[in-house]
This record gives C-alpha cells, sequence and structure tokens, in this order.
C-alpha cells in the first residue's frame, strides 16, 4: 500500500493508505492539518495542497477542481486539491500549504487556542 507523508510547519506524519483514498481522507487518518471549510466537496479552496513527489501516480484533475483551484492562493504546477486528488500505486510527499493551515486552525479553534498558547501560531514569518 503506498505511503502518503504530509508535511507542514507544525508538524510532519506520515500514513499508509489503500489506492483509491483522497488526500483529504489520507490527512484525516493521518491527524495532518489540512483544511477543508467545504467538507470535502470541491465547493472551495481550503484543501489546496502541493504534491512534491508522486503527482503523476494521482488521479487526474477534472475541471471542476481546476476551477477550484483557479480560487486558491499561491497556487503553482504541482497543487492540487486534497479532497479531489486520490492517491495511486506510489508514495506521495504533500506540503500543507499555509492557506489550508490556517483553514483548519479556523475550523479548529480549540487546536488553534492550544497552539497559541504555546506560542506555536499564528507561525512566524
Amino acid at each position: 500500500m503506498p505511503k502518503v507523508h504530509f508535511k507542514s510547519p507544525l508538524d510532519d506524519t506520515t500514513v499508509e493508505v489503500s489506492t483509491g483514498t483522497t488526500l483529504l481522507d489520507a490527512a484525516e487518518k493521518a491527524g495532518a492539518q489540512v483544511g477543508h471549510s467545504c467538507g470535502g466537496v470541491c465547493a472551495c479552496s481550503t484543501c489546496h495542497i502541493w504534491v512534491r513527489k508522486g503527482l503523476e501516480s494521482l488521479s487526474e484533475q477534472t475541471d471542476q477542481e481546476m476551477d477550484r483551484l483557479d480560487m486558491g492562493f499561491d497556487v503553482r504546477p504541482y497543487s492540487r486539491l486534497s479532497c479531489q486528488t486520490e492517491v495511486g500505486n506510489e508514495d506521495v510527499f504533500v506540503e500543507i500549504t499555509e492557506e489550508s493551515l490556517t483553514a483548519f486552525m479556523d475550523e479548529n479553534p480549540a487546536v488553534r487556542r492550544r497552539l497559541e498558547s504555546e506560542g506555536k501560531w499564528p507561525l512566524k514569518k
């Protein structure tokens, strides 16, 4: 089974998933902090991530995903929406964007407050 490694400024985590699992489902299984304001139905861009390794093994982008990515911040050629991207047979290395991490904190105020009290949020630039 392929492994998905999630990297963010706050944490790194890896999870093994079945082929066909979305990157958002993999993130939730791993406890990775990927935001998803719309609940993972391709109605926003808060689950925007960068695929640093394994991009070619993932499911193809749909027109709907490309349209939603146009709403994203700092979109790059290796950008994907994690709710729409299914894992193939290869390992994948994902970087969680600041946009997605911020959305996660907005969606999880208890986590945000804990990290604020520890001096880990907001991110230092």
